[in-house]
């Protein structure tokens, strides 16, 4: 026997959702089963979704690839389920997205199995902005730690958004030393918002929502626990917001392998950092870049990608000393290295800050990092040019 028919029910498709049409479709993506492929024939069958949450389970059994057993369950299910999960959402200071909405990220319109909702703590307008993903294992080397800083610090010098997944190890490295140097950082979550896991980025969880910078991102309800299959999910989503993903350190069976191999079913590009062959974790970046993956061997490998954004500022001629960071560090360092605490002093501006500048120098191959934060410049800037 078929469900009794609402007053008024609209027969437009996804996005923007407006009252019982967006608490519809949100019922309706809670439903076990169904997915992407199943809720676009859901839709254009009935007309929306409120079509579906009141269609009779005759027709819905009709939809072509929808199983029986999944539209049974659609047909027991309510459109109150979808009011709920909003409420959830909004008691946790939470904003929930959905696509046609403005904050969806539209970028992900792109991926082959974009999420059919977000919700998103923090700073929304990050979901907007030029992104970085970056990546690697729960266990690094100091090496692989060290590197992961340069890039974060000199992503947020670039003005890059670092995304990543709030795992431990290099994850959790890229977020801190991106929000260090004053930059902004998205998060992407194998959990619901309210799950702060593991348990040993407590901190860091409450400092990417503390801070105007940070954002949190999930695809999963509150509440949702960590699961085997969360995180590979979860992935999918830190490539698909940006059009290009680092993978710093991967040791042979590393999650971040994954990441990898969504941004190249994505279109996106991926780019490796070469380690050690005597290195368990760079194992998997090695093989990457043996696949075809792009090393990353300086900032402008990263910044190529992004025309018109963060281009690296080598020494140009023309232009004064005093309105070129750069060009004072290196008036700094001709009698040799100085610490990078003095550098900051001296230009008046922030440790943070100096420290990603520094960064940028250094990936472009003008200064050198020396023991005890110690920069100074580099060989071929000291040697006079040849011919």
């Amino acid at each position: 026997m078929g469900r009794s028919t609402p007053t008024s029910t609209t027969t437009n498709p996804p996005g923007p959702f407006l009252g019982d049409e967006r608490a519809a479709y949100l019922a309706l993506t809670s439903v076990p089963g169904v997915g992407q492929v199943h809720l676009k024939s859901l839709l254009e069958a009935c007309g929306g979704a409120l079509g579906v949450m009141y269609a009779p389970r005759e027709l819905l059994r009709a939809v072509p690839g929808v199983p029986q057993p999944t539209a049974d369950l659609i047909a027991r299910s309510s459109v109150e389920a979808g009011w709920v999960l909003e409420q959830r959402i909004a008691a946790l200071g939470a904003a929930l997205l959905v696509p046609g909405d403005p904050e969806y990220p539209s970028i992900l319109d792109d991926i082959p199995t974009p999420p059919p909702f977000l919700v998103a703590k923090g700073a929304l307008d990050l979901l907007s902005r030029q992104a970085v993903a970056v990546v690697g294992s729960r266990t690094h080397s100091r090496y692989g730690a060290e590197v992961c800083r340069t890039i974060a610090r000199a992503a947020a010098s670039a003005g890059l958004t670092v995304v990543s997944g709030m795992a431990r190890g290099i994850d959790a490295i890229s977020h801190e030393a991106v929000l260090d140097a004053g930059g902004t950082s998205i998060g992407v979550l194998g959990t619901g918002i309210d799950v702060a896991y593991p348990s040993s980025n407590q901190r860091l969880y409450r400092r990417m929502l503390h801070e105007e910078n940070g954002l949190l991102l999930t695809e999963f309800p509150p509440g949702t626990r960590p699961t085997r299959g969360s995180f590979p999910r979860r992935n999918r989503l830190i490539s698909g917001l940006a059009p290009v993903t680092v993978v710093v350190e991967a040791a042979a069976a590393s999650g971040a392998l994954g990441t990898a191999a969504h941004a190249l079913l994505q279109g996106r590009e991926v780019l490796a950092v070469p380690g050690p062959i005597t290195s368990a974790t760079s194992v998997g970046t090695n093989r990457l870049l043996r696949e075809g993956a792009t090393p990353l061997l300086g900032l402008d490998d990263l910044l190529v990608h992004y025309p018109g954004g963060g281009v690296s500022e080598r020494s140009s001629p023309g232009g004064s000393t005093n309105d070129n960071p750069q060009a004072r560090v290196m008036a700094m360092l001709g009698n040799g290295a100085v610490h990078a605490d003095e550098i900051a002093r001296c230009l008046d501006l922030p440790a943070g800050e100096v420290l990603g500048l520094l960064s940028v120098m250094e990936l472009t191959g003008v200064v050198r990092q020396e023991p005890g934060l110690m920069f100074g410049p580099t060989v071929s800037i000291l040697s006079p040019q040849s011919g």
